[in-house]
């Protein structure tokens, strides 16, 4: 094979190698956490106990996303491209910084135009019924 081609090769390849190498690593660490329920409700007598093992082990957030918190990340993270762009980079990183600020700055007012925790949706619920 001709060393020209292994780069190209390499960096096409790494497109997919990278999404089937997360997915399996995903799995893998999923299949223990299975395993570990199944072998202790084995054990288990009480329903309401194998409820509440399975919601310790439960991942998934009960939270809202806060979309004030990522949008100011946003903003700062195109602010640095944009500063890359500036100083070292050139004109196409500094446009993609502008694009990544506004993408940031349209997700902060989007956190405060829609309320996302509880208190602050009873909040706005209880101003609307006043009126």
């Amino acid at each position: 094979m001709n060393s020209e081609l292994i780069i190209p090769i390499l960096a096409v390849s790494t497109g997919f190698i990278i999404p089937i190498a997360v997915f399996i690593w995903q799995y893998y660490d999923a299949k223990g956490k299975r395993e570990a329920v199944v072998e202790i409700s084995k054990h288990l007598n009480d329903p309401s106990k194998l409820e509440e093992l399975l919601q310790i082990f439960d991942e998934r957030k009960k939270e809202p996303i806060d979309y004030r918190r990522g949008g100011v990340i946003t903003i700062f993270v195109g602010a640095g491209l944009y500063c890359l762009g500036v100083f070292f980079l050139g004109s196409i990183l500094k446009g993609v910084g502008v694009l990544v600020g506004l993408i940031g700055v349209g997700t902060l007012i989007a956190g405060y135009l829609y309320p996302n925790t509880g208190k602050e949706l009873t909040d706005a619920v209880d101003k609307f019924e006043k009126k």
